[in-house]
């Protein structure tokens, strides 16, 4: 029973992700997503586009990551993606969230989980690539399809974006070449700033 205490302990630890709330709109603009449905999102695009990542990929990896990758913000928080000094804290705070949160599980899951995330955060296997690429790829959709309401909120620039993404295409070609043409057309719009 002590096993799944634990279990149980960290599945109601990390309910607390639904209250974590990022800069993203959700499609219809009425209010911004929560890392739980970043999270869910991001699931149902890894099955659904895995035919457009640039190398066959365990797609049930790809949802494991996907799925994890953001539990660490429960104490590190959401750092907006062109905040730059949190962005320069980040990874010390994320880690030392992964530390404890990762802790809560029997330890066999506990540091499979963390070496799980740790794929994600390096980006290096074919499964990571493409998992950060949705994860990239996601918030372009909903700024796109909110008129670039949070771009506009933030007045972020055009070369943010594409520094920011400068991976993506390792993950898939396709899915940033499509995001790319949503840059552009909300450059034109004024929707991001040159």
């Amino acid at each position: 029973m002590d096993r799944l205490e634990k279990q149980i302990q960290f599945i109601l630890e990390t309910d607390k992700i639904k209250r974590i709330t990022r800069q993203t709109y959700i499609a219809d603009g009425s209010r911004k997503e929560n890392d739980a449905e970043h999270s869910w999102h991001l699931a149902l695009m890894a099955f659904l586009l895995s035919e457009y990542a640039n190398e066959q990929v365990d797609v049930l990896r790809v949802i494991q990551m996907v799925i994890i990758h953001d539990m660490v913000e429960i104490d590190a928080g959401d750092t907006y993606a062109y905040d730059e000094a949190g962005n320069a804290t980040k990874r010390e705070r994320e880690t030392k969230a992964a530390d404890r949160i990762f802790g809560l599980l029997p330890e066999d899951q506990g540091r499979w989980m963390r070496e799980l995330w740790e794929e994600f955060e390096a980006a290096e296997t074919k499964e990571a690539k493409f998992a950060l690429a949705l994860d990239k790829v996601q918030p372009i959709l909903l700024n796109d399809k909110t008129d670039g309401a949070a771009w506009r909120e933030h007045q972020v620039e055009q070369a943010q974006i594409l520094k920011r993404n400068a991976t993506t295409p390792e993950g898939s070609a396709a899915l940033w070449e499509y995001c790319r043409r949503l840059v552009e057309k909300n450059v034109e719009k004024g929707n991001i700033r040159r």
